[in-house]
C-alpha cells in the first residue's frame, strides 16, 4: 500500500503564539511530506510494502531509508494529532493516576520530560509511552527512532511525542530549545493523549 500525507487538523496557525504558522507550513507540507513520499519509495517493491507502518517500523527498522522515513511518517502523524489549539490543561483519570504514580506530580512529570528534550544531542524525540499493564515512563529517541523499533533504548507504547528536530520550532524559536518546550505544553491535547494510554494499557 502506498502511504498518504494526512492533512493539517486544524489551521497553520491555530496553535500560534506557541507554534507559528510558517513552521508548521513547511513542518507539515515539506518535512512530512517529504518523509511519507520517502517512505512509499523505500518500501515500494519490497516484503515490506503491504505492512501497516507499525509492523514497518519493527520489520525494517534496519533498513535506514526505511528507519528514516518510516519513523518520519510515524512520528509526525501522531505529533500532529496529540496538539490542539489551546491544549486541554493536564491529564485525567486514569493517564492523570498513572502519572502521578510514576512521577509523584504531574510536575515532576514535566521537568522529566523537558530534560529528555533539552538533553537529547542533535535532533530527536521525547516520548511518554505506556507499558503493557498501565505503567507509564519517559525516554527519547534520536533522528526518527519510534519506541516501537527494537532495542533502541526506548520502549514502550508512544502516546505522546514532541519534535526537537531543529525544524521544529527555529524559525520563532532560533536557539531556545527549551522556551519551545515550554511552549509545547500549551498545545498538548491531553484527552487524545489519555485515550491512547487507555487503548495501549
Amino acid at each position: 500500500m502506498a502511504f498518504t500525507l494526512a492533512p493539517l487538523p486544524y489551521a497553520f496557525d491555530a496553535l500560534e503564539p506557541h507554534i507559528d504558522a510558517r513552521t508548521m507550513e513547511i513542518h507539515h507540507d515539506k518535512h512530512h511530506a517529504a518523509y511519507t513520499n520517502n517512505l512509499n519509495a523505500a518500501i515500494a517493491g519490497t516484503d515490506l510494502e503491504n505492512l501497516t507502518i507499525e509492523e514497518i517500523l519493527v520489520k525494517g527498522f534496519d533498513t535506514m531509508p526505511v528507519r528514516n522515513n518510516g519513523g518520519g511518517f510515524y512520528n509526525h502523524n501522531l505529533f500532529w494529532e496529540i496538539m490542539t489549539p489551546g491544549g486541554s490543561n493536564v491529564p485525567t483519570g486514569s493517564l492523570a493516576i498513572a502519572i502521578n504514580e510514576s512521577f509523584g506530580s504531574f510536575d515532576k512529570f514535566k521537568e522529566e520530560f523537558t530534560k529528555a528534550g533539552t538533553t537529547r544531542f542533535g535532533s530527536g524525540w521525547a516520548w511518554l509511552c505506556v507499558h503493557k499493564g498501565g505503567k507509564v515512563d519517559v525516554c527519547s529517541t534520536a533522528n526518527q527512532d519510534v519506541p516501537l523499533m527494537p532495542g533502541i533504548g526506548c520502549g514502550g507504547f508512544p502516546i505522546l511525542g514532541m519534535d526537537v528536530w531543529e525544524h521544529a520550532y527555529y524559525l520563532h524559536y532560533q536557539n531556545r530549545r527549551p522556551d519551545y518546550i515550554s511552549a509545547f505544553f500549551n498545545v498538548i491535547n491531553w484527552d487524545i493523549v489519555g485515550e491512547k494510554y487507555n487503548a495501549n494499557k
